[in-house]
């Protein structure tokens, strides 16, 4: 240390050569703070060294002082030498969460005649990639994809200097660029502008063509655009060099179910499940698949070897998020809330949980919101005082869980957005409505083709009793590319839309929508629900059963009304015994549903005395 402060004091012309080793001399052997006391006196000496002010920040940074490591950049980029330390002092205050500050720097930084070296070429590109990250960070989307379209086009430019000038640098310079397209195709994804983002993704794989995590993301966009060829050609790839990789996995397994070879898909979940049944990611994403498949029935086994793996299972968050998922998927709400509930706080399975919880309590029983068809069929049901009272606690249940929801991207806030106004639409007075709808018109013209705010929209005017209006946008929707992350959204518009043909008698058009929500869900019990509907209508009755059968089966027979109209088109087909045994079940859970005994009941029973 002594040696130091003599050679310091000293007039020696050879000294601004000791600077640079200052840091690995003095920072690991001392305390930060008298490192910095030694580079300040060193400062003193040659004011206008902006290494020194550099070292004496980033020494700074690592005593988190941040209000004099700022300081010491900003005094030193007034010399008007040192352009170097924009990035250190942009980087600083993105830390802090200065961004408007961060931002003002890094475009004063940018602010240059055209420039052509490569230094000063990679540092045009390295301020434009931070620049992006703080424009993204305070909701400035578009600036954001600008800022790494030019950083793009500039790291071009680096790549056609660098293998001339600096050959080896080739791969890092290949690596930084792969990362720059990265961030362009998220930014679509996140815009839901598929097509773009799988152009970026394989442009990013032209400069990084092993990347398995490029790879990864490649093939999620293609199995959201529903391209399951090339969402296949992309796992291969990767689980020939990586046996074990699980997300590429899971992707096969997608694609098998949406060929419908079930036993396989199954298979490889089952590998990872029993690899290791804790794997509550993999364990929620089978049991969505397996809704879609129709096969919720083999749920329960993976359920059971969760918990026998350990005794704290039903504690585990992801496992009650788990048994949520199938409880809600399997017609029983309130069982759902309960496990949901047990997930609701928890950091990485909360705000799913609740989302989940906000949609029961806005739709319990699973409607068609907005549907006319079954309305008034259900009136004499659902009008009770009772019931309307359930619906408003509901509703204000809804509106508190909706607060809790903290989303971290621009979609998530705007999903939030048509959320929130959902409650207003669940309290069904007309202002409310009206103030709902305003907003999910607003967020459908500032977002092209967004599937959620165009639903909602045509829900809104549904029940302000504006039909045309809403067809108009559900016919939008029916004209749209199915994708997985709009999925549900989806499949509500087919069966709203399906509900204002067959409120129109347009039978035909309605059952190809019908079967398209099947073709995605073969779950779907509100599709075989409007299907026996229809076949009632036609005074088909036996095929009316055969649908009701399935709606009943789907919805783990415990809805009542769907129970009703199966015993009564059972009754009409003449199958009196299958009849009566509904209406036992039916009743046996609800003892005063109403014209179960008289219509159904008694009729079926006299129909068997000889």
């Amino acid at each position: 240390m002594t040696s130091f402060k003599t050679e310091i004091d000293l007039p020696n012309p050879n000294i601004r050569n000791l600077y640079p080793v200052l840091p690995s001399a003095l920072i690991p052997s001392l305390k930060p703070e008298k490192a910095i006391e030694v580079y300040e006196q060193a400062l003193k000496k040659n004011p206008k060294d902006g290494a020194l002010a550099s070292k004496i920040g980033k020494a700074l940074v690592k005593t988190h002082n941040y209000v004099k490591a700022i300081n010491y950049y900003e005094a030193a980029l007034k010399t008007e030498q040192q352009n170097f330390l924009r990035y250190d002092l942009a980087e600083l205050l993105m830390k802090m969460k200065q961004y408007q500050r961060c931002e003002t720097v890094l475009l004063e930084a940018l602010v240059h005649e055209s420039v052509n070296e490569l230094q000063a070429l990679s540092d045009n590109c390295r301020y434009l990639v931070l620049l992006a990250k703080v424009q993204n960070k305070v909701d400035k989307t578009e600036e954001a994809l600008l800022s790494l379209q030019k950083a793009r086009d500039v790291q071009a430019k680096v790549l056609k200097r660098v293998q001339l000038e600096q050959p080896d640098a080739v791969p890092m310079q290949k690596q930084l660029a792969a990362e720059i397209c990265a961030e362009i195709a998220k930014h679509y994804t996140s815009q839901r502008g598929y097509e773009r983002a799988v152009k970026f993704y394989k442009e990013a794989l032209v400069y990084c063509e092993t990347d398995h995590k490029l790879m990864l993301e490649l093939a999620r966009v293609y199995l959201t655009l529903d391209d399951v060829d090339s969402c296949h050609d992309q796992c291969s790839i990767i689980l020939k060099n990586d046996q074990l990789n699980e997300d590429a996995t899971l992707m096969m397994a997608d694609i098998m179910f949406r060929k419908q070879e079930y036993e396989q898909a199954v298979f490889h979940f089952q590998q990872l499940l029993e690899r290791k049944p804790d794997n509550y990611p993999t364990l929620s994403r089978l049991i969505e698949l397996l809704r879609r498949a129709g096969k919720l029935e083999e749920v329960p086994r993976f359920l059971d070897m969760a918990e026998k793996h350990s005794s704290r299972t039903k504690f585990d968050p992801g496992f009650n998020y788990c048994k949520g998922l199938c409880l809600w998927f399997t017609g029983e709400p309130n069982e759902a809330l309960w496990h949901f509930n047990k997930a609701r706080k928890d950091n990485d399975w909360g705000q799913n949980a609740v989302y989940n919880m906000i949609e029961i309590y806005l739709n319990p029983d699973n409607d068609t919101m907005g549907g006319e068809v079954f309305e008034n069929l259900d009136g004499e049901i659902g009008n009770s005082t009772e019931k309307q009272e359930s619906e408003q606690l509901s509703v204000r249940t809804a509106e508190k869980l909706v607060k809790e929801l903290k989303p971290q991207t621009p979609g998530g806030h705007t999903q939030l957005r048509i959320l929130d106004n959902y409650c207003l639409l669940a309290t069904k007075q007309k202002a409310n409505i009206e103030k709902a709808l305003n907003v999910f018109t607003e967020i459908a013209n500032n977002e092209k083709d967004h599937v959620p705010a165009l639903l909602a929209m045509a829900t809104a005017y549904m029940m302000l009793k504006q039909t045309p209006r809403a067809r108009n946008q559900l016919k939008r929707i029916a004209k749209m590319n199915w994708n997985i992350v709009d999925a549900d959204e989806f499949e509500k518009s087919w069966l709203l839309l399906a509900d204002i043909y067959i409120h129109s008698s347009k039978y035909d058009m309605a059952g190809d929508l019908l079967k398209r929500c099947l073709n995605h869900n073969k779950s779907c019990c509100k599709a075989y629900e409007y299907l026996g509907y229809i076949m009632e209508k036609e005074q088909s009755f036996r095929d009316a059963a055969l649908n009701y059968e399935l709606a009943w089966k789907y919805g783990n027979r415990t809805n009542p009304t769907i129970g009703y109209k199966l015993a009564f088109n059972y009754l009409k087909a003449k199958r009196n015994v299958d009849a009566i045994d509904v209406c036992h079940k039916v009743l046996a859970a609800h003892p005063n549903y109403p014209r179960m005994r008289k219509d159904i009941l008694d009729k079926a029973r006299m129909a068997l005395r000889p």
